[in-house]
């Protein structure tokens, strides 16, 4: 950590994970401590974890169920 709060990024982890200047850095917040990745890599994982799902049909769902639960009581 440089003064003024910067974080110091080797060079040699820079060019192997593609920082160059501008590429938007991501710090997700773990239970181990933090984790920094490209906002575009972020997006790939996310993307493929939730590949197949359809989350408005999983909403409508929760909230017709919800909406039942209501009505009944």
């Amino acid at each position: 950590m440089g003064d003024r709060g910067r974080l110091v990024v080797p060079a040699e982890v820079r060019a192997r994970h593609g920082f160059d200047r501008g590429t938007v850095l991501v710090f997700t917040e773990s239970p181990w401590g933090l984790v920094l990745t490209k906002r575009e890599a972020l997006l790939a994982q996310i993307q493929s974890e939730l590949k197949g799902s359809n989350l408005v049909d999983e909403l409508l769902t929760d909230r017709r169920r919800q909406a039942a639960i209501e009505d009944d009581g």
